[in-house]
């Protein structure tokens, strides 16, 4: 007897909002997420589905995909016992990531790399959640006119001294994005999809809703998507954002 495999299901908007409720389970680790912001480009869905692990399909807004660059500043890192640490739980972060969603449509993100200049934080996140970490030299810096400076070196043989760098400032306020909007597609997303020894493996974050602002824009590159093998666009990106921040609960992978 041949068996189906049924097909995987997108996801709708209550199966969307539904990923905002804070899960059952017991934290693991609290986080605040500082000066994001968000830099999208269009790609070919089917290039980014290539890229993807068994078991996840690519989530598309109005039929279109989308890599994403955010830089960040990761504040006040501490497991749920104990207290945040001087010199270890405040670094930069940046990662380079797309949007999925399983066979069941439960709509994530799936990171292709994360860099991070605390290699602490590097070697847990990797062990712990079998995350693409990556040691990273980073600064971070404050122009004259009140921009943040955010520059990156990626360490090891295959960063091919590639400088990733930004500089960006608030701009107005937005009000809450709608769930129908693009820009809750992009930015609101509480699962998070990581691949590990052939199993596909899913975990849980939990904050407000993202206070989100517009932004100026004077200084980026795609630096990021050569190093984790995509042809970059030669565009600006499409779509750009950013938020003051938020604070975060962590809550452990379990298996898909």
């Amino acid at each position: 007897m041949t068996v189906t495999t049924p097909m995987p299901r997108p996801p709708d908007e209550a199966g969307r909002l539904a990923m905002r409720q804070r899960p059952s389970a017991r934290p693991v680790m609290f986080q605040q997420w500082r000066e994001l912001l968000f830099l999208h480009w269009e790609y070919s869905v089917a290039e980014i589905q290539r890229t993807l692990p068994e078991g996840l399909f690519v989530d598309t807004f109005a039929g279109k995909a989308y890599l994403g660059v955010v830089p960040f500043f990761m504040q006040n890192i501490r497991p749920r016992f104990l207290p945040a640490a001087p010199g270890l739980s405040n670094f930069m972060e940046m990662n380079l990531r797309t949007y999925v969603h399983d066979r069941a449509g439960v709509p994530g993100v799936w990171f292709y790399s994360l860099d991070a200049n605390q290699r602490l934080a590097v070697a847990i996140a990797r062990r712990f959640f079998h995350l693409p970490y990556e040691y990273a030299k980073m600064k971070s810096s404050r122009t004259k006119a009140g921009a943040i400076r955010y520059e990156s070196q990626r360490s090891g043989g295959d960063a091919n001294g590639a400088d990733c760098a930004f500089e960006y400032a608030p701009g107005a306020e937005l009000p809450t994005a709608s769930p129908a909007s693009l820009e809750f597609f992009l930015v609101e997303r509480y699962r998070l999809y990581a691949a590990a020894s052939g199993r596909l493996w899913r975990g849980a974050v939990f904050h407000q809703p993202y206070p989100l602002c517009r932004v100026e824009l004077t200084a980026w590159d795609e630096h990021l998507l050569t190093l984790n093998g995509f042809v970059p666009t030669g565009r600006r990106p499409e779509h750009i954002l950013m938020s003051r921040g938020v604070d975060v609960t962590v809550f452990p992978l379990e298996r898909v």
